[in-house]
Formats: structure tokens, sequence, C-alpha cells
């Protein structure tokens, strides 16, 4: 039996967002990146308008979220990134469900195409568990190590060898 909630999706444009989407999906990116994560950086970084939002609500609560990109836009390949669930549904299969939710949107949006992502590199195996292949090229990304990662056209993810995220 799955711990994931009930998650409702939306994948929307930046102008598609209502005040209320905008001010959630901000506050969620501050409580995680900027304040749990201790990491002062400028998370509105003029990208968002050029991004998909993938939300995912329960109860009208934003639980999880993502932004993708066309290919083109932040490096030559689809891209996601601010892959992000709230805290206390970590660990229930949100996460992996907000990944596969993604993999699922950018495909269906654009096709079977490579997708790159920049992940803290603690995630790795989370990342490696949907597909994505380590490029070896390690950096630090506003004081956090990351790696650049790549997950070809048409991979099929091996979730057998999911833990809960």
């Amino acid at each position: 039996m799955s711990l994931t909630p009930v998650i409702d999706w939306q994948l929307l444009p930046f102008e598609a967002l209502s005040a209320r989407q905008l001010h959630d999906l901000l506050q969620l990116r501050s409580a995680v990146f900027v304040v749990e994560q201790a990491c002062v950086f400028q998370d509105i970084d003029g990208a968002d308008p050029l991004a998909l939002h993938l939300l995912g609500h329960r109860a009208g609560r934003l639980l999880a979220y993502a932004r993708c990109f066309a290919p083109g836009l932040k490096c030559a390949e689809v891209s996601i990134g601010r892959v992000i669930t709230v805290l206390e549904h970590r660990g229930t299969g949100l996460g992996h469900a907000l990944m596969r939710q993604a993999l699922e949107s950018v495909a269906q949006r654009w096709g079977p195409q490579p997708v790159r992502i920049g992940a803290q590199a603690q995630l790795k195996q989370f990342y490696v568990g949907h597909g994505f292949v380590d490029l070896n090229r390690p950096y630090i990304e506003d004081g956090l190590a990351h790696l650049e990662m790549l997950r070809p056209a048409a991979v099929i993810p091996n979730h057998s060898t999911e833990r809960p995220a």
C-alpha cells in the first residue's frame, strides 16, 4: 500500500498561474531552498516566465512542485528543476510521484527527448531510480554540491528499487 497522498496535478505556464498559486509555489521554494537548506540565493531568477509549473495539490494545499523547461531554454535538452515536496510528506513516495509526473508531463508536451537536471549530490540515487545518469560533472551551486545528470530519451526507469522519497 502506498503512503503517497492522492494528488491533483496541474501543469501551467506562468501566465496561467493565479496570484495564490504563484504565492504558494514561491513560499514553498523559499521554505525549502532558502530556509530549510540555509541557502542564500536568488530563487526568483527570471526563468519562471519561461517555465511550465507542475503543481501537486491535495485539499487545496501545495505539497509538491517542479518547474519544466522546453529544449533550448535552460540547456539544449528539456530540463526539470526546483523539484520539491513539503517536509512532512517526504518519505511517503510523494517525491517519486512528483518526478514521474514531471517526466510524463514533459514527454507529453515535447515528445520523447533527453531530460537534463542539476541534482543536489545527496539525491543522486533518487534520480538514478528515474533513469538519470551522472555525467561526472560535479559543481557547487549556492554552496551545495550538485551533479549534472541526463535521462536519455525513452528510458523506462526501474521503480522496483524505489525507496519512499
